[in-house]
Parts: C-alpha cells; structure tokens; sequence
C-alpha cells in the first residue's frame, strides 16, 4: 500500500504510534478547531503529541470515547490510557507544549481549572458561529465588521 503523503494534517503514522505522550482527537471539519490545531503542530516540535482529525476515514477514539462526544467537546488521551476532557483537557495539552507550560502550571492553582471549565461550557454553543465566521474570512467572505 503507497504510504500516504507527510503534511500538517497528514501526520508520519509512525509518530501517532510511538512517542507521542498525548493523542488530541479534534474535528477536522471546524476551520477554527483547524486553525487552533495547527499552530498547536507547530509548536509540538518534539513530537510529544499525536492529532487525530475525527473527520477522517478510520479515526480510532477507542471504545470508552465514541466520535460524536469527541466532536462535541475537546479530548485528549495520555500516553497510560487516560481519557481528559474540557478545560482540563487543555491544561493537559499545554503541559507538552513549549511556550503553554506557564499556563499548565497557573492552573494548578485553586479554582482556575473550575473557572476554565465554565468559559468552555459557555464556549460551546457559539463554536459553530465562530466557525463560520472563519471560514468565512478564509474564503475572503464578509463579516459582520465589514458589513
């Protein structure tokens, strides 16, 4: 079988199954979850973490985590088996990343985590909206600024 193509949303199949200590599942159909994981990419300089994009053919979340709840809030899977979700989820990203390791550490403080989880619960609903509206600037659209 010809081995696919390397880009940035086709990862080597060799770095999703060995040394990534975090999976991160994404919906690769948002353009901003897109956007948000690609700069995440970048700065994943030393492979630490794996991307799954939910939206391709044979995307595996594992029996404990179906697509439709991947798509519907953030997941990331540690390399024990570990299944984190929202706010929390992010935090755990953040500790892989170069230039995010602040962030995971202010988190630890009391209550930040909780107050984190709220702002993304409230996120949620609007995602769709946003996604749109950044789609919309990709394709050269309006916004709602520039009337």
């Amino acid at each position: 079988m010809p081995e696919e193509p390397q880009s940035a949303d086709n990862p080597p199949r060799d770095r999703i199954a060995e040394g990534a200590r975090l999976t991160v599942y994404y919906d690769g159909g948002c353009p901003l979850c897109r956007a948000e994981i690609s700069y995440y990419r970048r700065l994943d300089r030393a492979g630490r973490v794996a991307f799954v994009d939910l939206t391709g053919a044979g995307a595996d979340t594992g029996e404990d985590l179906t697509c439709a709840a991947a798509l519907a809030r953030f997941h990331v899977r540690a390399a024990d088996g570990q299944l984190t979700s929202g706010a929390a989820a992010f935090v755990r990203l953040w500790r892989e990343l170069r230039g995010w390791r602040w962030a995971a550490h202010v988190a630890r403080l009391p209550g930040i985590v909780w107050l984190m989880e709220r702002a993304y619960r409230a996120f949620l609903p609007i995602r769709p909206r946003l996604a749109r509206l950044v789609a919309g600037r990709h394709r050269g659209g309006t916004d709602a600024r520039r009337g």
